[in-house]
């Protein structure tokens, strides 16, 4: 008797689950991620051997620009409801007497690195323009004039006083006058900062029999 071939199906895999949950996690990704603002300058900073990493969060930086205009940065701290900015520029406001709104410091806790006259940051946050708002951008002062102290200091004060755990670094460009750096580490010590981070970017060199004999 002859026996009865069974016949033999492919296998079959289903993919529209996967697809769905593809979906799914894709749409979650796209409205929960938030993009990093723009730097108010483009640093280029020395290279070096150093393989220290430079901490993202809770970290106060001061950058140097190769036209030697200085900004400052702060985070909003490791913890999502610290509001690190949101403090520091209400403190600010009352130490300059300046009337804030909370649509202006929602603005500056969702910026990033800014250089200015402190006069000029409420005209800064408002203005709507990009190429107005970056002509705002000239600098923060650094120097005394007069009876008025630099501003960087009440900067980096404030900072320091809201988040003291907070690491500070000191980021220049490659072309930036030496002086100015000196000056923003001057400033750091009158502020009993006495230890800070100076950022470059990781060079891998191998010693050579040369550097043995050096």
């Amino acid at each position: 008797m002859a026996k009865i071939k069974l016949k033999r199906s492919s296998p079959h895999v289903d993919m529209t689950p996967m697809v769905d949950l593809f979906s799914l996690l894709l749409t979650f990704f796209m409205l929960t991620t938030s993009f990093r603002p723009q730097e108010a300058k483009v640093i280029d900073s020395p290279s070096s051997v150093s393989d220290k990493t430079a901490p993202e969060k809770n970290v106060i930086t001061v950058l140097v620009s190769k036209d030697d205009k200085v900004f400052f940065n702060m985070d909003n701290g490791k913890d999502t409801t610290d509001h690190f900015r949101s403090k520091l520029i209400t403190e600010i406001a009352k130490r300059f007497t300046i009337t804030m709104t909370p649509k202006d410091i929602k603005a500056f806790e969702q910026s990033s690195s800014f250089g200015m006259p402190i006069k000029n940051v409420l005209p800064w946050l408002r203005e709507k323009d990009g190429k107005k708002k970056e002509g705002f951008q000239i600098g923060i002062p650094i120097d005394t004039i007069g009876t008025q102290l630099p501003e960087l200091g009440d900067w980096v004060r404030f900072a320091r006083i809201l988040n003291p755990t907070a690491e500070v670094a000191i980021k220049g460009d490659a072309d930036a006058n030496f002086k100015t750096v000196k000056k923003v580490m001057d400033l750091m010590q009158v502020n009993n900062v006495n230890k800070f981070n100076l950022v470059t970017n990781l060079q891998k060199e191998e010693a050579t029999l040369e550097d043995i004999k050096k």
